[in-house]
Formats: structure tokens, C-alpha cells, sequence
């Protein structure tokens, strides 16, 4: 009896348990291709990669036994019983009931998703559309649909399996991680990152391929997949059989927590560990990080009070006594300069492509004339891995706070930044991209935070010589930013306009006979030459205009192209180049203070001598001590704090680790705790993550 029925269980929840096997067969693959793909990156031991493997091919089960359960309910409630006489009424019964609670019960409000509550209404019709039609039919065709069904199934969830471990795959190849945050975020936008992939991939040759290897795989396990069809199963041992499953995949879900996957000190290896389906449920459940909860914390009175103290300077008053007030009156002597500013913000543009940093590829012949005669820095770090990263930092000058950026959040109207400060100066300030401006909320964030908003929809497509899914080629962003500024200038105004480029991006295309390597490579190289030839196009056209002789042309990236590392935050992945060019008002210099991306909104007001009231955590690194001077990075849960040679990571759920940077390799050697460091880097987050959360940070 016990063997009867275990082997009818087998044979008839035979497809769930192949679905099962290939699940962890094709994720265990996943991690081979990206080990072997990847060797050259990892460096990790065999032994780190070996317990890769075993951590897991635990998320792996875990991943297919949810995978397969849709299939396992279906098979469980595949029966006859429901065509014969008394089973006519029962389903008779069952789908009024369910269209009466649809209709007449909250239980699927309608208020809450009007498409949502007409899907569930659809579906409904569709089951019963169905039902009527296998009424009709005799039990060898009611056996084949099923068996037809199944198959289908088994097709999508394989199809889809491979699919996503070439995506996996591409998404490590850009990002160096399992899927995280950032592919959570890119769901919002989903036809720019379609389009994109669309332009940088065969998709089209990926899909057929996937299509092809699951239609094989169908066809060899076929008569696997119709054996349990025709056998008869009791309904008992049937449920029976579901319960035993449900209750082996919620064990191994509750059994093995997310923490598993950073069972070491080597980002690489811990990465390898993950499962790119749990890891993106993960993310998606944790898109949003408080600081007080996940982060280890002070007293929020010694938290504001060590960041005070960092804050002081000989050119800078706080206005208040209240530890919780950060407001400064900056005061520069001399008179304020009403010179206009032109930000240009960089797309993905590391130090390491340029010469001035040792490149030989030569890749950035204008940015590196520039850097020749303006002043370069050559310690500056970006505080993220993301441009609403950079965009924080330059129109906010506050440190990154974990989960979203404030770019993106909900209630970041009216925040303290650089906008502000130049409005208050009586400027024209403007924010210029060359894509459409809904993308990553730049519309709503900088029309919310004194910026006019310009983007690719006021440029006629006649005028448009080249465009990809994330905008127009950035010789015609560069040609509507010249415009603009002309019309700024007949205007009698002085101006801040930023000009945030697109053209470094994936998939790395651009105009014809532009610059030496041409765009059907579509290699990162090409694009990097192509935006510093727009660049220096742009400068060339600008120095012949009324304005250029008053106008500083500041040029600095949004985060580099890679920040990728065996360590959670290698500094060379943020180590970013500035340059800020003036002829005949700023003298050609190098800059080698350790500089973070949110100290160059009040370097700027530094040049222009501004007495200003501030509530910027960047500071005038042009006038910062030594001591005092230190950087900022992240990802979007990891926090980082540079000082000196050091790095001082903050963690989930309140881990602080201190580790010896090398700025070469971006290595780097745990030391020991240094209490003084960690409440540093305590205090900065946590003064900036209390001051949004209390609505302080404002501008009014």
C-alpha cells in the first residue's frame, strides 16, 4: 500500500519533480559559467568558491521548490470527478460563489486596482469558458489537454528559467553582483532598460535559443510528463503528497535565512553564493533601508554633535546653538563673483579612462587638455555606484543614505541645494538631460527643488542626428545646452545650468565618423571617446560666445563605469575625475585633498566667493584642512567613510567593519575597531538620515 503510493505520487507529480531538478540544474549551471566567465575578476580561493557552491545550491532548492508549486497545486486538483453529474453542481456552486465575493465583498477591492480586480473577473470567465468546453468532450481528450497544459507549463517555467540565467549573467557582467536593488529599480522603467537591452544583446537569438533547449527538453522527458496523466491517484494520498511538499519548501525557506550568501570577507565569492530569483525578492522587499533599524547608532544629541565639529571651519558660523541645526552662515572675503556656472555631469566616466590618471589608451585627448589648463582633482570619489547617486550629491551635498536615493523618494520636495543657493543669488538655474526627464524622477526632483527642467522633448527630431533609448546623442544634448545658454544670456541673468550626458551608456552607440572607432563596436571605449569629442566640441562652439569669458565649466563623472571588487566597496571603483575650467579666472593646478562627490556643490560657492547660509554636509575642500578632509561611498545598503588610507563600512543589520584601503588594486586589509573612526562615520549617516526623516533639511 505504502509502495503504491509512492509510486503513484511519483509518477503523477513526475513533471513538479523535474521542474524541480532542472530549477537546481540550470542555477547550479548559472554559477559554473559565471565562475569560469568571470575567473580573471574573482581571484577567490578554490576553497571560497567551493563553499559557493554548497551555501548555494541551498537557495537553489529553496528557488525551485516555489518554482514548481503552481504545478503542484494543478496537478493536485486535476480530477473527473468535477464532470460527472454531482461535480456539475458542485462547480456550479463553487464559481457563483466566487463571482458573488468578486462582486459583492471587499475581499478583491476594486478600489485598490481597478485592472487587477477586471483580471481576476477575466480569469474567472475564462476557467468557466474552459470547464464548459471539457464538459463537452469525451475523457481521452480531457487527458490530452491536461497532458498539453502541463506541457506548456513545464515549456514557460524552463524558457523562462534559461532566460533568466543568460540575464543573470549580463546583469553580473555589468553590475558584478546577483541581482540587487538596481534591477528591482529598473522595473519602473521598463522600456528604457527593454530598449537598452534590446540594443546591446541578440535578444532575439537568446530567445530562440532558450525556446529551442526547453522545446528539446519537453520533447526528451514526454513521456515522463503524460505518464501520470492517465493513472488514476486517490485524492487522499494526493493531497496528502501537496502537503508534504508545501511543507518541504516553507521549511527550507524558513530554515535558511538571506544572511547564508555572506558567509565571507570576499564580495566575489559571497555574490556566487546567491540565487539570482531570491536575491531579486530580497531586493524587492528591502528597496527601502532605515537607518535606525538596520544601522548601528549613537545618541542622535552626540551623533549632531560630532558632525558639528567636523562642520566648523574658519569661514563658516552656525546660526544656532541647537545640536539638531546645521545651518551655517559661509562668509568669504573679498567680493562675491557673479560669474555663471556650467555643471556638466558625466555619464559613467571613471578616472582610470583618462591619460591624466595613467590611461594608455588615450581615450579622453580633450578632458585631458582640459585637466592641463584647469584644475584638476585627482582624489575625488563618488558617493555611489548610480547616477541618482552623483545627482544627489551634486544637488544635495548630503551623504548617501541607504535603500533609495533621495532622487527617487516620496516627499524630496523642497530639499536644501545647490538650486537653491544660486536662486537665492538671483540666478537662472536649469537641469538639462538629454532623455526623457520622467526617468529616475529627474522631472519631479529638480522642478521640486529650484531647478528648471529641459529635456529631450525640446529638441525637434529634425535636429536630432543620433538618438538610443536612453536619448539624444550628446552632440545634440550639447547643441540644445548652447542654445539655451544664449537665450540665458539675453536675459541679462547670471546662470547654473547642469548638463547630465547619456551617451556612455550602454549600448555604447553614437553618430558615424565622429571619432576613430566606430559605434557598430559598441564597446565602452568608443562611447567614452565619443562624449569627451562632444565635450570638446561643445567648449570650442561656447568659447566663441558673449558669455564664455564670465562662465565656470565645471566637468566632473556621476559615479565611474564599474564598481565592481572582491571587497563590498573597492574605493578605485569610485575614484572619479573633476575638472573645473575657466581661462583667465582659474589658474591651471592639481587638487590632491581627498575630496567626496558632496564637497563640489560648496567648492563652487568657494570659487565664487558666495556668503551664503548653508546646511550642506560638503565642505570648500579648496579651504579644508587635512584632518578634515574625508569621502563618502555606498551602494544602497553598504556605507562607506574614507579618511585618509581608511575605510569604515557600515553594514545590515548593524555591522561596522575598518579595513586598510589600497587605492591601487581597491583592496583592502580588516584592521582592527578604532572607536573614534566608527562613531565618525556613525554620526555622518545618522545626522543625515534624521535630518530627512524630521523633515530638516530643507530649503525653506
Amino acid at each position: 500500500m505504502h509502495w503504491d503510493f509512492f509510486k503513484g505520487g511519483k509518477n503523477k507529480y513526475a513533471p513538479a519533480i523535474l521542474l524541480v531538478g532542472l530549477a537546481v540544474l540550470v542555477s547550479f549551471l548559472t554559477r559554473l559559467v559565471l565562475v569560469i566567465s568571470f575567473e580573471h575578476r574573482m581571484g577567490s580561493s578554490f576553497l571560497l568558491v567551493a563553499e559557493s557552491f554548497f551555501i548555494g545550491i541551498l537557495y537553489d532548492l529553496m528557488i525551485a521548490l516555489f518554482v514548481a508549486v503552481p504545478l503542484v497545486l494543478h496537478i493536485c486538483f486535476t480530477n473527473e470527478f468535477i464532470y460527472t453529474k454531482k461535480g456539475r453542481w458542485v462547480m456550479a456552486a463553487f464559481f457563483a460563489a466566487l463571482l458573488g465575493i468578486i462582486l459583492f465583498t471587499h475581499l478583491i477591492p476594486k478600489d485598490f486596482n481597478r485592472d487587477l480586480y477586471k483580471a481576476f473577473l477575466i480569469y474567472l470567465a475564462v476557467r468557466v469558458v474552459i470547464y464548459l468546453f471539457l464538459l463537452t468532450r469525451s475523457l481521452s481528450f480531457r487527458r490530452k489537454w491536461r497532458a498539453a497544459v502541463v506541457g506548456l507549463f513545464l515549456f514557460v517555467a524552463i524558457f523562462l528559467l534559461l532566460f533568466n540565467a543568460v540575464s543573470e549573467w549580463f546583469f553580473w557582467n555589468e553590475f558584478s553582483s546577483r541581482y540587487n536593488f538596481i534591477a528591482v529599480d529598473y522595473l519602473i522603467y521598463t522600456n528604457e532598460v527593454i530598449g537598452n537591452i534590446r540594443e546591446s544583446y541578440p535578444v532575439t537569438s537568446i530567445l530562440l535559443t532558450a525556446a529551442i533547449i526547453a522545446g528539446c527538453i519537453i520533447f526528451l522527458f514526454r513521456r515522463k510528463i503524460t505518464a501520470g496523466i492517465k493513472e488514476r491517484f486517490p485524492i487522499v494520498p494526493r493531497l496528502a503528497f501537496m502537503v508534504l511538499f508545501a511543507l518541504a519548501t516553507l521549511t527550507v525557506a524558513l530554515v535558511i535565512p538571506a544572511s547564508w550568501k555572506n558567509f565571507s570577507k570576499d564580495n566575489y565569492a559571497n555574490e556566487l553564493a546567491g540565487n539570482g530569483i531570491y536575491d531579486f525578492v530580497q531586493a524587492f522587499q528591502n528597496n527601502e533601508l532605515d537607518f535606525y533599524k538596520y544601522y548601528q547608532t549613537l545618541p542622535d544629541s552626540t551623533a549632531f554633535s560630532i558632525v558639528r565639529e567636523q562642520l566648523s571651519a574658519p569661514y563658516s558660523r552656525f546660526v544656532s546653538n541647537d545640536l539638531f541645526n546645521l545651518e551655517r552662515e559661509i562668509s568669504y572675503p573679498g567680493p562675491e563673483k557673479k560669474m555663471n556656472v556650467v555643471l556638466i555631469s558625466v555619464e559613467s566616466l571613471s578616472a582610470s579612462f583618462m591619460d591624466s590618471f595613467g590611461s594608455t589608451q588615450h581615450l579622453t585627448p580633450c578632458l585631458d587638455s582640459l585637466a592641463n589648463k584647469g584644475m584638476l582633482f585627482t582624489n575625488l570619489y563618488a558617493s555611489g555606484t548610480r547616477t541618482v547617486r552623483g545627482l544627489e550629491a551634486l544637488s544635495l551635498s548630503i551623504p548617501p543614505l541607504p535603500g533609495q536615493s533621495l532622487v527617487k523618494r516620496p516627499g524630496n520636495e523642497n530639499l536644501f541645494s545647490l538650486g537653491a543657493v544660486f536662486r537665492e543669488k538671483g540666478y537662472t538655474t536649469q537641469y538639462i538631460y538629454g532623455g526623457y526627464g520622467y526617468f529616475d524622477n529627474m522631472n519631479y526632483f529638480f522642478s521640486h527643488n529650484n531647478y528648471d527642467v529641459i529635456d529631450r522633448t525640446a529638441i525637434n527630431n529634425k535636429d536630432i542626428h543620433y538618438a538610443n533609448i536612453w536619448g539624444v546623442a550628446d552632440e545634440d544634448l550639447f547643441t540644445l545646452a548652447l542654445q539655451t545658454m544664449d537665450k540665458n544670456y539675453s536675459q541679462h541673468r547670471p546662470f547654473f545650468t547642469q548638463v547630465m550626458t547619456v551617451s556612455n551608456h550602454r549600448p555604447y552607440t553614437y553618430p558615424e565618423g565622429r571619432i576613430d572607432i566606430p559605434p557598430g563596436s559598441q564597446t565602452r571605449e568608443g562611447a567614452v571617446k565619443y562624449t569627451d569629442y562632444a565635450i570638446g566640441r561643445f567648449l570650442k562652439e561656447a568659447s566663441a560666445k558673449p558669455w564664455f569669458s564670465n562662465t565656470i565649466f565645471v566637468v566632473v563623472a556621476d559615479h565611474c563605469a564599474s564598481s565592481a571588487g572582491k571587497t563590498a566597496l573597492p574605493v578605485t571603483g569610485y575614484h572619479i575625475p573633476m575638472v573645473i575650467y575657466s581661462p583667465g579666472n582659474i589658474l591651471p593646478a592639481k587638487v590632491e585633498s581627498l575630496t567626496a562627490q558632496i564637497d563640489i556643490a560648496p567648492t563652487i560657492l568657494g570659487l565664487l566667493q558666495f556668503n551664503y547660509k548653508t546646511k550642506f554636509f560638503g565642505q570648500d575642500v579648496l579651504n579644508l584642512p587635512a584632518d578634515k578632509q574625508r569621502a563618502f561611498i555606498s551602494t544602497y545598503q553598504g556605507l562607506g567613510l574614507v579618511v585618509h588610507d581608511t575605510l569604515i563600512v557600515q553594514s545590515p543589520v548593524k555591522q561596522t567593519a575598518i579595513f586598510q584601503a589600497d587605492f591601487s588594486t581597491g583592496a583592502a586589509k580588516e584592521l582592527k575597531p578604532d572607536d573614534k573612526l566608527t562613531r565618525q562615520a556613525i554620526a555622518c549617516y545618522q545626522a543625515a538620515a534624521w535630518l530627512i526623516r524630521n523633515g530638516r533639511y530643507t530649503s525653506k
